[in-house]
């Protein structure tokens, strides 16, 4: 049993450091900042099923440091959630496949809205259906799942959850962001008690 866990931990460590590393994350790192920090925009993240709920925690965590953002649920998008959106937002799509029917309707509808709406797009698929309405794309490298059947989302989801971490730890460095302003948006919790201790000691 320890030996087949080992397997399983080493398979998702290596599709983590076999990560594509191009010049799309600090594209997307630049548009991001480009429409929150200097058009007072938001980031609108989205995705499907599990990787939906990536999707989410990337957009939380962006808030939690620095850059407002917010998770867009593809169909709810279509039943007037879609109003979230305004002019100087940019749009972080989430697809694995590419293909994700709910994802290339939401772009349709958004670019119906502001058709100079930036999108983003992390996924497992280098050349999506949806490639032309992209002004960046980051390759998760499509590592095979470590699901014995291939299917479940697992070393998938984990990439993903990587990349995200990437891209906020980025725009984390580029604002400049503090534990006195982490501390400002994380008020309780021993996480908040932590910010603030160093933010303190930042201060003294």
């Amino acid at each position: 049993m320890k030996e087949k866990i080992r397997k399983i931990i080493e398979r998702e460590a290596d599709a983590v450091m076999n990560i594509p590393l191009s010049d799309d994350f600090a594209e997307a790192i630049q548009l991001i900042h480009n429409q929150v920090h200097v058009l007072n925009g938001k980031l609108i993240v989205s995705g499907m099923g599990k990787v939906g709920q990536i999707a989410e925690n990337i957009a939380t965590t962006f808030s939690s440091t620095g850059t407002p953002a917010i998770f867009l649920h593809p169909s709810e998008a279509q039943h007037g959630d879609l109003g979230i959106l305004q002019g100087n937002d940019i749009l972080l799509v989430i697809s694995n496949s590419g293909r994700t029917r709910e994802i290339i309707e939401l772009i349709g509808l958004a670019k119906a809205l502001f058709s100079d709406i930036p999108v983003i797009a992390i996924t497992g698929n280098d050349s999506p259906s949806f490639r032309d309405e992209l002004d960046c794309l980051i390759f998760t490298g499509n590592p095979k799942e470590v699901c014995p059947l291939d299917l479940t989302p697992t070393t998938s989801t984990t990439v993903m959850t990587v990349i995200g971490d990437i891209l906020v730890v980025l725009m984390m460095e580029k604002i400049g962001f503090t534990a006195g302003d982490y501390a400002k948006r994380h008020h309780s919790g021993y996480l908040g008690a932590k910010s603030k201790e160093a933010g303190s000691v930042a201060c003294g």
